[in-house]
């Protein structure tokens, strides 16, 4: 039976239980009490005829729940004549189990809202004009038009000069978010702005919005270890509860007292709270950004006591940055970078396009180069504004030029210097570095501060170069030269201290993070492989985030916990007013469900956690530009 229809037949069982409930009443009321107490009996019947039902096919799954409890506590009522008390039970136990599905599905609904975003098709550049195709007919390279109010359907680079997306359903972010040329855009990103272009990058089916599809999927299917302990302490409550009613009943030599007892064990909120807390946190968290694979490895997240940390994409930006410029001749620093820049642009190389882009980045007109000559690896030598300008790795630079070496010249660990010489005279380097994130020293702190006790470094780079980037950070171990497989020795060598919870974004990366307790891939820009092999996948690009994530983890936990020990706490005293003789089975009845809505209640407010700090993500449009870009793109607020 599908979803939808197991809610139909839950409304129509809810609905046998309410009406029988009711019409007996007013025949109660009418003074026809013999025929009050048969349609009692017609209001239950159905319920219990359910009920058992579901039990034989839990038992036969291997499974024991408490819907055993309500079984006896209904069959009881009839046994012993207390009709009107069944047929209340009978109505707060459908009511309880309609309740629960409707909390889940308030719970899981803002991950559901992803799936129902998917776009089935999308608009292709082909042979001068525009065709409509599937989204599995869409190949990398393909130019796509992504119109006003389009979702994105791959991932991709934006080829017109700016966009402008929203990208809250997939990262929290509640700003839209300004692309320029070359910068990637996420699947599943809506577009608020103008029509752009985007050159697809991936397949639909190995696109970010795809994987958090599968994800979320997966996610709805999870159990966590804490639903498992609950369905085994419900073992221990059954029998528990099966015993004071015995021992009522034979100490008082009053089958009713016994009937009360069982009535106010139905159902029990141990079953209800643990489900509905746990999926309101991973719907929680992913408003901020952080896919969490599942309650299993929601739990999993508040156990870590290590965090390993890869350096380069990860505690780094993971893209070199020009950090300084230093000149050898009369050009000033501005035009050395500029004319480097300039014809860097007939380059694909990372060092290349990160030299492009800071120089985009600072405003600057890049005309475009002429006789061009490009050694791959080596460098670039073109014609800029009828200058000759070569860029490139010293030694090609010195060889273009006709130099036989180059001035003496000494760069930090981690950075390189990229030498730029105009007409045939070396006019300086830029010096370029892969600086530590900004969020990098408020993640840490903040990290700690969610209960870790421990953080290593993990990288394949250079010992001196991790010594580098790492100094004043107040990191535990610093761990250099690891190949992927010593990075998982790594892992399982942290293990004496606690839960290990891993953080990369590279194929490197990914039998590590697989090994760990709780892997954490960047998925933002990091690979595919690593967010597969994850267990809790950052949708931004931003470490942050995972603070975020930790304490909605923590928080819906901590929820769920308390919710258990309340209510079974609660549900244990008043089986114990009922043996004692201060309960009826009809006030017993109505004391249990008020016990359960309550708990229900008190589990979604795992719905409304807010972490203390959502650090900033990506480019943010205040408000005066966003207005100003609405009247020239037609963005809406």
């Amino acid at each position: 039976m599908s979803g939808q229809g197991r809610d139909r037949f839950k409304i129509a069982i809810l609905a046998v239980a309410l009406t029988g409930l009711t019409v007996g009443a007013t025949l109660r009321l009418a003074g026809n009490v013999d025929l009050a107490e048969m349609v009692w009996v017609a209001g239950v019947v159905p319920v219990l005829a359910v009920l058992i039902i579901e039990i034989v096919r839990s038992l036969w799954r291997g499974e024991v729940g408490l819907d055993i409890v309500a079984a006896l506590s209904m069959s009881a009522a009839l046994v012993f004549g207390e009709t009107l008390a069944a047929a209340v039970v009978a109505l707060m136990y459908t009511g309880g189990t309609f309740l629960e599905s409707f909390a889940e599905g308030r719970a899981r609904r803002n991950m559901q809202a992803l799936l129902s975003r998917i776009p089935r098709t999308a608009a292709r550049y082909r042979d001068g004009a525009l065709e409509e195709v599937l989204l599995n007919q869409i190949a990398p390279g393909d130019l796509l038009l992504i119109r006003q109010g389009d979702v994105a359907p791959v991932d991709g680079t934006v080829e017109s000069a700016r966009a402008v997306v929203d990208q809250s359903a997939m990262t929290g972010e509640s700003m839209p978010v300004r692309l320029m040329h070359g910068q990637e855009a996420m699947s599943g990103s809506t577009n608020v702005g103008d029509a752009f272009d985007l050159r697809a990058s991936r397949r639909a089916a190995e696109s970010t919005y795809a994987g958090i599809v599968r994800l979320v999927e997966e996610a709805q299917r999870s159990k966590a270890p804490m639903s498992r302990l609950a369905d085994r302490y419900s073992i221990l409550f059954l029998v528990v509860t099966v015993t004071l009613a015995a021992a009522a009943w034979w100490m008082t030599d009053d089958p009713i007292r016994a009937v009360a007892v069982l009535v106010v064990a139905t159902p029990c909120p141990l079953i209800l709270a643990v489900p509905v807390a746990l999926v309101a946190g991973l719907s929680r968290a992913a408003h901020f950004g952080v896919l969490i694979k599942g309650a299993r490895a929601l739990e999993a997240l508040t156990q870590a006591q290590t965090l390993i940390l890869d350096k380069t994409g990860t505690l780094t930006d993971g893209r070199p940055q020009i950090v300084s410029v230093d000149t050898y001749a009369d050009l000033p620093p501005g035009e050395v970078l500029r004319l480097g820049a300039a014809a860097d642009q007939a380059s694909k190389h990372p060092m290349a396009q990160a030299i492009v882009a800071s120089a985009r980045a600072q405003g600057m007109p890049l005309p475009i180069p002429t006789h061009i000559e490009e050694v791959p690896g080596d460098g670039v030598a073109a014609q800029v504004d009828g200058r000759s300008v070569v860029v490139g790795g010293t030694d090609f630079v010195i060889s273009k030029i006709g130099r036989s070496r180059a001035p003496d010249q000494e760069s930090e660990a981690g950075s390189v210097l990229v030498a730029v010489a105009v007409d045939g005279q070396l006019a300086g380097n830029l010096v370029l570095s892969d600086p530590l994130r900004r969020e990098t020293a408020g993640f840490l702190s903040g990290i700690r501060r969610s209960g870790i006790r421990r953080i290593v470094l993990a990288t394949g780079d250079r010992h001196a170069v991790a010594e580098a980037v790492t100094e004043g950070l107040g990191l535990d171990a610093v761990r250099a030269d690891l190949t992927p497989d010593q990075k998982v020795l790594l892992v399982l060598t942290e293990r004496k201290n606690g839960p290990v919870m891993m953080v990369g974004d590279g194929v490197n990366d990914a039998p590590a993070l697989a090994a760990a307790d709780i892997g954490v891939a960047m998925g933002a820009r990091g690979a595919a492989a690593s967010a597969e092999a994850a267990s809790v996948v950052l949708l931004v690009d931003d470490l942050g985030r995972l603070v975020s994530g930790l304490e909605v983890a923590k928080r819906s936990r901590g929820i769920a916990v308390e919710s258990v020990v309340a209510g079974i706490g609660l549900s244990m005293a008043g089986m114990v007013a009922a043996a004692l003789g201060y309960l009826t089975p009809v006030q017993g009845a109505l004391l249990q469900e008020a016990i359960d809505v309550a708990v229900i209640l008190n589990a979604l407010r795992a719905l409304r956690v807010t972490p203390r700090n959502v650090s900033a993500v990506g480019t943010r449009v205040n408000p005066v530009e966003l207005q100003s870009q609405a009247e020239r793109y037609g963005a809406s607020q």
